[in-house]
């Protein structure tokens, strides 16, 4: 059930509200910019519950060296989520944050911690699969082509650095994605399908689903 309208007081009382939050950020030649965002939203949208409209951008400073890319910054976003958690939490009794890229963690936890100081019941969770590689290869390529294949220019696509993440962070980190990629892939879209995609989106809501239900929120604000 997506959220498009304003309810009464006498029905606007939703036990729990998702909240997909994405990015607009270059994704190799061959993905869209709103990939993350994409992702987010399908994932929160398998489980039937309502769900607002994404938030589209995110802290995705590293890419900003590749054009398409509108990052609002880690504090921005922060300020972005805290607003969303105090207005929808006057009709929603628990929010979780679902996250579709790795750059928002930060904003995610300072948000999520107020929040939760504030004496809200707010988390958040992040998509993913293990073994995945990093960006815009394989698996987010499959995702893509499963969600919308009309986006996809398979045509384009081309392996990037394929090296472990945690080899590439230091120089990400000092630096940008394009000193460690020049064409902003981060991993192998060679094989990519849609019915790879298909499954990924359903092991990630089925990841989200067990996580709510457990609902045991971390320090840092995660369901766990």
């Amino acid at each position: 059930m997506q959220i498009s309208r304003a309810r009464s007081a006498d029905t606007a009382d939703v036990d729990l509200l998702l909240v997909p939050v994405g990015a607009t950020e270059q994704h190799g030649p061959h993905l869209p910019l709103g990939t993350d965002t994409a992702v987010a939203l399908a994932v929160a949208t398998r489980l039937g519950l309502p769900t607002t409209a994404p938030i589209a951008f995110g802290a995705s400073g590293e890419h900003e060296g590749f054009p398409g890319t509108i990052s609002i910054g880690t504090e921005t976003l922060a300020a972005v989520l805290v607003e969303t958690g105090r207005s929808a939490c006057r009709w929603a009794r628990r929010l979780c944050f679902v996250n579709g890229h790795g750059g928002n963690v930060p904003a995610l936890v300072t948000a999520t911690t107020l929040l939760r100081y504030e004496g809200r019941d707010v988390a958040w969770h992040s998509c993913g699969v293990p073994g995945a590689d990093a960006h815009a290869g394989r698996h987010e390529t499959s995702v893509m082509l499963a969600l919308t294949p009309d986006d996809v220019a398979l045509d384009r696509a081309e392996a990037g650095n394929t090296a472990p993440l945690r080899e590439l962070m230091p120089r990400i980190s000092a630096g940008s994605i394009r000193d460690v990629s020049p064409n902003g892939v981060l991993g192998d879209p060679t094989g990519a399908s849609a019915g790879e995609g298909a499954e990924t989106v359903a092991v990630m809501a089925a990841a989200l689903r067990d996580a709510l239900a457990d609902w045991r929120v971390s320090e840092h604000g995660r369901l766990s």
